[in-house]
């Protein structure tokens, strides 16, 4: 087996962040801070759960599985385990996830500089370029590491080091007052937030693409790939704190232009060009698109290599021009009216991705396993619907919603969480019986 190096490591490090730093890690948190003002803190420690230190959990739990999707599955009826990993992969490429690479892309990097930046003529055009970029880099996956850990990554973080000194040596105001939710509880609307990056699925899209290329660079020992992993996905974690630090300050500092800012995307287009003019847009704009540009290669190329394995019929480069195209028709929907669309639905994922990436970190240690993962991941599912119904304005439909309210957290939009941890419990009362022990 070949030896990964200090480099390599660090490249891989790279790599996992920049496949994370897509889209929604560069609109949500300005436009959070904005909301936070003097709350900035304690909203941004709430982000940081979900924004970071939820990937961090799935990339360990990729760790402990020694896998993708199929095994982090693995106490799941096996047609369970292949719907889960089909709906974070559609949600995640061509659903939400990717497309919005392009729109964010479009609106950061294309949009200030153009006279009609609203024509749908304009947008088509411009993302028909970047996921014909997309299908070029992604169709030779084992140079992913090379490509995007020992170049792009670096070259982009070097960039928001740039937005970062800038920041400390001449922020154009200081931190403005807080507003709606964000007063009353900031830790929980800081952690709901984060939701909206999509980290931790992306974290479970990613684990076959992960896996392959440790392969494709000779690691092929579990124990190897193990600690490649861990330590890959600490440097991410780290990185991407560093730059939602940035971003939420940012946005807490930025009250003199974000007023009527439609997302955070045009907060910090707007920032960039009152704080260091045309430099600073073109600085934001290569930013955006290598970042965006990143993440858009490893979703589909983790989608395509997924449906590869799964098949074995059709060949991977015409599997991926089909998801290029796909995305890119999704992407010509517009950036505001794909956000409205998608949050019930992340609404309803989450909570299952997360009860499935923190039961394989404690599988080890549950006396029955299989039943601790069907039960709280049932219960996970049923109220996380309900929390997405809620988070869609139609609970009122719902027949008997007024007993929902006496669900702890529900109001905050995590109603899931204290059912699920008492499924749990439950299913630690259980011991696993003389036939399913021998299994």
């Amino acid at each position: 087996m070949k030896k990964f190096s200090t480099a390599d490591t660090v490249g891989f490090g790279f790599m996992i962040m920049a496949f994370f730093l897509g889209a929604g890690n560069w609109i949500f948190p300005p436009m959070a801070g904005y909301l936070a003002g003097q709350e900035v803190m304690p909203a941004t420690f709430g982000f940081l759960l979900t924004a970071a230190g939820l990937p961090l959990l799935g990339i360990i739990a990729l760790a402990y599985a020694g896998g993708g999707f199929a095994a982090l599955g693995r106490y799941l009826p096996n047609s369970i385990s292949v719907l889960l990993a089909l709906t974070v992969y559609l949600i995640m490429v061509p659903g939400f996830g990717i497309p919005r690479t392009a729109l964010v892309s479009f609106e950061l990097a294309v949009k200030p500089f153009v006279e009609n930046p609203d024509s749908k003529a304009l947008l088509a055009g411009f993302s028909a370029i970047y996921f014909t970029l997309v299908f070029l880099i992604a169709s030779r996956p084992g140079k992913l590491l090379d490509t995007v850990g020992k170049i792009i990554a670096p070259l982009m973080l070097l960039l928001v080091a740039v937005l970062g000194i800038n920041l400390l040596i001449d922020p154009l105001g200081t931190v403005g007052d807080g507003q709606g939710e964000f007063v009353e509880s900031p830790v929980i609307k800081g952690f709901l937030e984060g939701y909206m990056t999509m980290d931790l699925l992306a974290a479970m899209l990613f684990g076959v693409l992960l896996i392959n290329t440790l392969k494709d660079k000779g690691v092929t020992d579990d124990n190897a790939q193990f600690q490649a992993l861990f330590r890959g996905g600490l440097i991410a974690a780290a990185g991407l704190a560093m730059v939602y630090f940035i971003l939420f300050y940012m946005g807490a500092i930025s009250g003199s232009v974000a007023e009527g800012a439609a997302n955070g995307g045009e907060i910090f287009a707007r920032y960039m060009a009152a704080s260091m003019g045309p430099f600073g847009q073109a600085v934001l704009a290569l930013v955006i698109t290598l970042a965006c540009l990143t993440t858009g290669v490893g979703g589909c190329c983790a989608f395509a290599e997924y449906l590869d394995e799964r098949s074995n019929k059709i060949p991977y480069r015409p599997t991926l021009a089909i998801i290029v195209v796909v995305c890119w028709a999704m992407a010509i929907i517009g950036l505001d009216e794909l956000i409205s669309l998608y949050i019930p639905v992340l609404v309803a994922i989450y909570p299952i991705a997360i009860s499935v990436v923190l039961l394989n970190i404690v599988a080890h240690r549950l006396p029955n396993p299989s039943l601790s993962f069907r039960l709280v991941i049932s219960v996970a599912a049923v109220f996380g619907l309900f929390d997405a119904v809620a988070a869609a304005g139609v609970l009122t439909h719902l027949p008997g919603h007024q007993l929902l309210s006496h669900v702890p957290l529900f109001d905050s939009g995590m109603g899931w969480l204290v059912p699920s941890v008492l499924a749990l419990v439950v299913s630690l009362v259980f011991k696993p019986s003389a036939t399913t022990a021998r299994a």
